[in-house]
């Protein structure tokens, strides 16, 4: 450990501070053992306390290297698997076992020490991945992401969790029903269940719900195989104030600000990083890195943004910045330099925000005044779909702007079209059980739903179970209703996300140019009487296009007329109505469509199709038709 490192982790230069903080298996003098290292900078004494010294909490004082509030201590004979603390006696005269902030691996809550594990000599069998990725622009590929709770995608009998190995099946399910990304909530070592991990302890730590770090580098390695990126979420916004955690850690507000009005975050009972401290930087800046380098992950997911980037976010006491402002100008600071971070030291990072307000620019490079996300979950999206497909739909044709207005502005971020899981838990229902009517319309809408998600702009989020339709709200504590597979209108369910996710792979039109006014025509956002819309979306290549005729009630609509925006042969590829799909077949069961060389929908060309039920129907060109044809 050099003064150097020291002197850029205090100054919040360093972004490989988990390379020397925390505990590592060393060599000193001549002997091996574990190096531990720990800020406290307001200790009056730290003291190193585990299994070795029969958790002594006064035998094996460390020492405040130069004095700079980092405290250290080199164990001879110690090896991995080793558990320990720090006994902090804070500059209130409270000793407090405290967890590393650096913990590599943890113990299975509810123990809460931290266990000496070794990162180093892993070998990585992802090459090929990893020069596939960085070739890639991410605007220009698909992206459909299965979001997924490691605890609850599956659950054993009796309660336990499957482990990293097990959930290899969940992998293949993944790639066998077309998705391009796995998200996973947070893997950061979390000591309550019901928080979903958001509420983080061992930021550096993969939960030992599932296994030890090695084994969770190999999952990311089986996604890899299987052409599977991940992206996994993180909560920077906040940490929890359990007692072996972050809060309070040397007795005074360390992580946190010494500030109430800002330390606080009542709605959650947690306390707020404090974003201008320089060793908060080190840590969160380095943490982001490590995860990437360390684990090879593919993306990140900053959960909480606007949380972040207001004072006054939860409506409690609040003071206003400098300018007299609400805006909190740390977090703004943090959030671009976190961004400009990832993006110099790893080829095209993904890197998401939810952020649900309107704060311009949060996607975009940072030297163009962006925050500097690759892209923003679309919130105001997915509040006015589901609020519209909540509707009984004769009621629709008033509300008609709820599922038009988001195309006039789809393209002012690069967005993500979310149906999380915050949709489907508390009190909110499943998506399935979201939709009006009887049962075969609740499925015809919930595809509806889904085949209206693929075609607008913006890359594609869906939250396990919600692929073949659950029935119940999730619930972190139980695995998904697998049992519904066994009933025909969830397993054609099933079937019809997995067409529809791998129609949307294999057309480019849908994804390539999602980020562009240049890729999307809205042929026809007019008809609110019927509740039709028809929408085309565009590839790079000439004529290569897809429409989509949405209709959001239950009346077939036959010999109905669209613009084209040439003259040819089309047809109908894809149909949310077709039997096989439990619908009512209302297709047009392979015909091909002539166009008619009079003006319809300001395009100089029409032809005449039928529109299915709560249904889409999917139509491309076959071939142009010649002048003498």
């Amino acid at each position: 450990m050099t003064e150097d490192n020291i002197k850029k982790f205090k100054s919040g230069q360093s972004i490989n501070s988990y390379e020397f903080m925390g505990s590592h298996i060393a060599s000193h003098k001549g002997k091996k053992g574990v190096s531990f290292m720990v800020w406290a900078p307001n200790a009056k004494r730290v003291y190193l306390s585990g299994e070795f010294n029969n958790w002594s909490v006064d035998s094996h004082p460390m020492t405040n290297l130069y004095n700079s509030g980092v405290w250290g201590i080199f164990i001879e004979n110690l090896s991995e698997g080793e558990k320990y603390k720090y006994n902090v006696i804070g500059c209130d005269g409270v000793s407090r076992l405290k967890s590393d902030p650096y913990a590599t691996f943890s113990e299975l809550r509810p123990n809460t020490a931290s266990v000496v594990y070794n990162l180093d000599g892993y070998e990585w069998s992802d090459n090929k991945w990893q020069e596939c990725k960085s070739k890639k622009i991410c605007d220009n590929e698909p992206m459909n992401i299965y979001e997924v709770n490691l605890g609850s995608w599956k659950r054993k009998w009796d309660g336990d969790f499957f482990s990293y190995e097990e959930l290899y099946e969940m992998v293949y399910y993944a790639k066998d029903m077309g998705y391009t990304h796995i998200e996973i909530m947070p893997v950061t070592e979390y000591p309550l269940d019901m928080s979903w991990g958001y509420q983080t302890v061992g930021y550096y730590s993969p939960t030992s719900r599932h296994g030890k770090p090695n084994e969770f580098r190999k999952f990311v390695e089986k996604c890899h195989e299987n052409n599977l990126g991940v992206i996994l979420d993180f909560a920077y916004s906040h940490f929890c104030r359990d007692e072996h955690g972050l809060y309070k850690f040397d007795g005074s507000p360390q992580f946190e600000y010494s500030d109430p009005t800002k330390a606080d975050n009542h709605g959650w009972g947690t306390a707020h990083f404090d974003l201008g401290k320089p060793e908060v930087n080190s840590f969160l800046l380095s943490n982001v890195l490590y995860w990437f380098k360390e684990f090879h992950i593919d993306g990140i997911r900053v959960d909480a943004v606007s949380s972040m980037l207001y004072l006054d976010y939860d409506g409690g006491d609040w003071k206003p910045n400098k300018y007299g402002g609400r805006e909190n100008l740390e977090a703004i600071d943090f959030l671009k330099k976190l961004n400009e971070t990832v993006y110099k030291y790893i080829k095209n990072p993904i890197i998401v925000a939810e952020e649900s307000t309107a704060w311009p620019m949060v996607t975009g490079p940072t030297y163009k005044g962006a925050l500097g996300f690759t892209y923003k979950w679309n919130m105001g999206w997915m509040n006015d779909t589901l609020k519209y497909m909540e509707m009984d739909p004769v009621y629709r044709k008033y509300h008609h702007e709820l599922i038009t207005f988001s195309f006039m502005y789809a393209f002012s971020e690069n967005f993500i079209l979310p149906l999380s899981h915050d949709e489907v838990v508390h009190g909110k229902k499943s998506l399935l059980d979201k939709m009006p009517g009887d049962t075969w319309q609740k499925f015809a809408s919930l595809r509806l739903l889904y085949a209206y998600y693929m075609i607008h702009p913006g890359k594609k989020l869906l939250f396990m179970g919600s692929e073949f339709g659950q029935g119940l709200e999730w619930r972190y504590a139980y695995g998904l209703e697998w049992e519904l597979l066994q009933i025909d209108p969830h397993i054609k369910m099933q079937d019809y996300v997995r067409d529809l996710n791998h129609m949307y792979k294999d057309d480019k039109a849908l994804y390539e140019m999602d980020n562009t006014y240049e890729g999307f025509d809205f042929i026809d956002p007019h008809n609110n009487e019927q509740s039709v819309i028809t929408i085309m979306r565009k590839g790079k290549k000439d004529k290569d296009f897809t429409i989509a005729v949405i209709n959001f009630t239950p009346v077939v609509h036959y010999d109905y007329k669209i613009g084209v925006p040439c003259s040819g042969i089309y047809e109908e590829v894809f149909n949310s109505d077709d039997e096989k799909y439990w619908g009512s077949n209302q297709t047009m069961n392979g015909s091909e469509l002539f166009s008619m060389n009079e003006k319809w929908h300001n395009k100089e060309h029409n032809i005449t199709i039928k529109v299915p039920p709560l249904g889409v129907t999917f139509i491309k060109l076959k071939r142009e038709l010649k002048d003498n044809e």
